[in-house]
């Protein structure tokens, strides 16, 4: 199928599958005889795969250092995220994604704190929101 049909299959653009594409997300899929893209449903899998795992929180360079193993999902879609050697290129993606989300909702629970006592004051006070109870 040509780009644009294999773009609406996987639920992306054309460009989108240009950009995995140059990133090594995507292999080079093979050309018509007048130069055009050719996808088969082992490539649109593979864009669904991708997809799932950026919209996971996952980066692109993070699916750059694991681009090789990204068959393996596309072959068991249910097949969980093994920490690989450490030795390996891209081993424990998935740990420090991880670790920056649980950075990142610790930073914004505190952030969200500071923003509800210098709105409402103490935690005590009878004016602080029901709903707002700040996380520790």
């Amino acid at each position: 199928m040509r780009i644009g049909d294999a773009a609406a299959a996987a639920g992306t653009t054309p460009r989108a599958l240009r950009f995995y594409e140059e990133r090594g997300l995507l292999p080079p899929p093979r050309r018509t005889a007048t130069g055009q893209r050719a996808y088969g449903p082992e490539e649109v899998a593979r864009v669904r795969v991708v997809r799932e795992l950026l919209a996971l929180g996952l980066t692109v360079e993070d699916l750059r250092s694991v681009a090789d193993r990204i068959g393996l999902l596309v072959e068991n879609p249910r097949r969980p995220c093994e920490n690989a050697d450490s030795d390996v290129p891209g081993s424990g993606v998935v740990d420090r994604r991880l670790a920056a989300l649980d950075a990142e909702i610790d930073r914004l629970t505190r952030l969200r704190t500071r923003l509800a006592l210098r709105t409402y004051g103490s935690r005590d006070d009878p004016s602080w929101p029901a709903g707002s109870v700040p996380r520790s």
